[in-house]
């Protein structure tokens, strides 16, 4: 009885060993890995157990990069488009003859759709 409890291995311990030699080799202890390298040593763990022991050394889990997160963080590092001289210079009285423009097709929608057909037709 004595023989089997010193065969048996503290599980936690190997992780830990594991994750400090990857970060010594300057690697991310990722689970994945860890899993790898013990299992090639016939210690069979789980990802939880891996991510458990990781997070209690101060590990933080990777973020996973959503489609929707993703976008936004592209959309975020884009560089704001400068605006052009001729959009900041719009005037008042260019202001007034578009809101006539609008008034004349019912709404200003239906006026940017009228406008928007226009510019399909001269380009």
């Amino acid at each position: 009885m004595a023989d089997a409890k010193a065969k048996e291995v503290n599980k936690s311990e190997e992780i830990r060993k594991v994750a400090t030699s990857m970060k010594a080799k300057g690697e991310k202890p990722r689970p994945v890995t860890i899993i790898t390298a013990l299992g090639k040593q016939g210690i069979e763990v789980s990802s939880p157990q891996v991510s458990m022991v990781l997070k209690r050394m101060g590990f933080r889990p990777r973020k996973r990069k959503t489609g929707k997160a993703a976008a936004t963080r592209a959309a975020a590092t884009k560089k704001p488009v400068a605006r052009t001289k001729a959009a900041a210079a719009i005037s008042v009285d260019d202001l007034l003859a578009a809101k006539k423009v609008a008034e004349k097709f019912g709404s200003a929608e239906q006026a940017i759709k009228v406008l928007e057909a226009l510019k399909r037709f001269e380009g």
